[in-house]
């Protein structure tokens, strides 16, 4: 499969665009260039940031487009590379070896599990950040959630508090909801946490839960399949089942089973409703550790790995329909309400 790539250059302050200089490596594995922005808030260094997702969905796209603006609103002045593994672990080794022989590159941000495992794999004397990894311990991103000591930080979409199990039954009724089919990548160790959790939650509720793994997108119907006789389905924020969604979505409604999603974006692509956090914000967050290492020069291995908690409920009531179903009047009074795009 071939590697998607193009370099994009953001100048955010067009009258010292002529004084820009290339950001040469840094001695310093875990920290940026260190030139201090001028009195207006702007930069008169130019530096290379590479970045990778490990496929192209709306929720990692979020997360890019935030760390993004947050540069672009600081004056930073950022050229980009930026690769899409398209969901193949082979591609985001190769991606991940390209930036280690790279050594213009003053940083590098990981969207994604499997893409931050690479680069953390190859890429020692760069900062990298990781984004959207939903437990970076287990993954082996960082020791702890702790400063790290290393060239890696990053932000993290574990979400102890989404409690999907307990909105499912809200939403259907706890009588109608003994079964949870939960589909996910069997390479994706963020989709094993997440499972774990549900699962955790599901017990003492009285629910079931039915996991159906695959190994790849090609999977999908398969995987799917396999939980015809489940209440509801929930997919969390597995990339691989998150890229092919529609399917799950189209197979939901044949059933009559609603399907239950980890991300605002998968509520508006036909999922009932979500207790979620915000990937544009996560993204955003990202970026201001960015321009702590690249402009004031920390280090990444100074600032600890940050857990984004703050959730809200999605809902989806045209979605719901599709499914035979009404959400109640005490959920929409809470939530925020979007439509099928």
């Amino acid at each position: 499969m071939q590697i998607r790539s193009h370099l994009v250059t953001i100048a955010a302050v067009a009258s010292i665009a002529a004084l820009s200089l290339t950001a040469c490596g840094n001695e310093d594995a875990g920290a940026g260039t260190s030139t201090p922005p001028n009195q207006d808030g702007t930069d008169t260094v130019s530096y290379q940031i590479a970045i990778t997702q490990f496929l192209d969905h709306p929720s990692l796209n979020a997360i890019t487009q935030g760390f993004k603006d947050v540069l672009s609103e600081k004056n930073v002045t950022v050229e980009y590379t930026y690769d899409d593994a398209q969901g193949d672990q082979a591609n985001t080794a190769t991606i991940a070896g390209s930036y280690a022989a790279n050594g213009d590159l003053d940083l590098i941000l990981a969207v994604a599990t499997p893409s931050a495992q690479a680069v953390v794999a190859q890429v020692t004397d760069r900062p990298v950040l990781y984004a959207g990894v939903t437990d970076p311990v287990a993954a082996g991103l960082v020791a702890g959630w702790k400063a790290s000591g290393s060239n890696v930080t990053g932000t993290s979409d574990l979400n102890p508090e989404g409690r999907p199990a307990g909105l499912i039954q809200e939403i259907m009724g706890a009588d109608n909801v003994k079964t949870v089919g939960f589909l996910y990548s069997l390479g994706e160790k963020n989709s094993v946490v997440q499972l774990e959790a549900l699962e955790a939650e599901a017990e003492p509720l009285g629910i079931t839960v039915v996991p159906s793994g695959i190994a790849n997108s090609s999977e999908l119907a398969t995987g799917v399949q396999a939980l015809a006789e489940v209440d509801a389905i929930f997919v969390g924020t597995d990339n691989t089942v998150v890229s092919g969604l529609e399917q799950v979505v189209s197979f939901g409604q044949e059933h009559q089973i609603p399907l239950f999603v980890g991300d605002a974006a998968s509520v508006e692509r036909g999922g009932v409703a979500t207790r979620g956090i915000d990937y544009y914000q996560l993204g955003r967050r990202t970026g201001e550790m960015a321009y702590q290492i690249l402009v004031e020069g920390q280090k990444a291995g100074d600032i600890p790995s940050l857990q984004v908690t703050d959730t809200e409920i999605v809902v989806n009531p045209d979605a719901a329909a599709a499914y035979g179903l009404t959400i109640p009047a005490a959920v929409l009074e809470t939530a925020q309400e979007v439509s099928s795009s």
